[in-house]
């Protein structure tokens, strides 16, 4: 059945589950610091739902439990929010994050079974610090 799998995609199915392959690593726009970043200066405009699923699916991201194919997924929903254009610019107020929204849960419903507890009591901490705090500091796990 491999056989007729085209070689891109075979690759991908055989690479190493603890490493993103190269075309969905996206290194040129998705990194953990400038996703903090872009989470800091959207806290409030984006609002608590848009924070939530974006830091939900990062930690995700961080599980070695997540298989290669599903951190492929959530790196190109993280990859979208944080390129600075989009389809709908960011700082249109009231739309401006419709899209990335849209993005994200669509990502969120694809590895929904991914997505464990631990993940989500994360993703509210931190959604709470961003917005409890005017400069809040990155944690250890956004640094490089």
């Amino acid at each position: 059945m491999l056989a007729s799998v085209p070689s891109s995609i075979s690759i991908l199915l055989m690479s190493d589950p603890l490493q993103l392959p190269i075309p969905l690593s996206a290194p040129r726009w998705y990194s953990a610091p400038r996703l903090w970043r872009t989470l800091r200066k959207a806290a409030v405009r984006a609002g608590r739902k848009t924070l939530l699923t974006a830091l939900t699916l990062f930690y995700c991201l961080q599980d070695r439990d997540t298989p290669t194919w599903a951190k492929g997924v959530i790196v190109g929903a993280l990859g979208y929010l944080v390129l600075p254009t989009d389809l709908i610019p960011d700082m249109i107020p009231g739309a401006g994050f419709g899209d990335d929204w849209g993005a994200l849960v669509a990502a969120l419903g694809t590895v929904a079974a991914y997505i464990k507890d631990e993940h989500k009591m994360k993703a509210a901490a931190q959604v709470e610090r961003l917005l409890g705090s005017d400069h809040p500091a990155p944690p250890p796990e956004f640094s490089e």
